[in-house]
This record gives C-alpha cells, structure tokens and sequence, in this order.
C-alpha cells in the first residue's frame, strides 16, 4: 500500500504562481511512478504531468506545458508540481497518484495509476 498527501494548494490570483507537493509513504518511493490530475466542478478528472521513477522522464497536458513543472526527490519521498502563470481554468482539485512500476514510461490516463491522495483545492481568480 501506498500512502499520498498532498499540500501547498490555496487561493491565488491569475498570473501567479503555486507549488504542491505530495509525500509518499508505505513503499519504495523510488519505482514510483508518480502524477498529478485534477478535477474541477462539473468535469472529468483529467491528467496534469507524470514522472517516470527515474525522475528522466515527464509528461504534461497540452493545457500545462510551458507553465508547470513536475519534479521528484525521491530520498524525500515527494513528488512536486510547480505551477506559473495561473489562470481561472486552472481551478480544480488537485490529486497526486502513484503506481508502482519498474517500466519508465509514464502514463497519463487514470488508469495507469492505482493510488490515490485524497486531492488538494487550487483557486484562481480571475
């Protein structure tokens, strides 16, 4: 079993910036796959990033690249996601999710994950 909680979420204003982070806890971190999603009202939970348990490998939604950035330090067990230039359609609730895998790709549909926090509230006025 893998333990996940996320933090950093809060209220900002469009143009600014957030940093979440989620700590892993109950397995090796490091063959982790681990990403971000996020659901916001009245929408499907949709993929955000992903890193591969190497940290080599990343992915983002079209929606996020150029803005956010995902990272790991794996002798921390926390994966990170930094997010800039904010806009209102960046509110949701944030998840973080991990799989255990040895493969480095990354998966960016919720299936490829089978853990789950239990998500953290981004607002961005407008």
């Amino acid at each position: 079993q893998v333990q996940l909680v996320e933090s950093g979420g809060g209220l900002v204003q469009a143009g600014g910036s957030l940093s979440l982070s989620c700590a892993a806890s109950g397995r090796t971190f490091s063959f982790l796959l681990m990403g971000w999603f996020r659901q916001a009202p009245g929408k499907e939970r949709e993929f955000v990033a992903g890193i591969s348990w190497s940290g080599l490998n990343t992915v983002y939604a079209d929606s996020v690249k150029g803005r956010f950035s995902i990272s790991r330090n794996n002798a921390k067990n926390t994966v990170y996601l930094q997010m800039n230039s904010l806009r209102p359609e960046d509110t949701a609730v944030y998840y973080c999710a991990a799989q255990t895998t040895t493969r480095t790709d990354v998966g960016n549909t919720a299936r490829a994950y089978n853990y789950w926090g239990q998500g953290t509230q981004v607002t961005v006025s407008s």
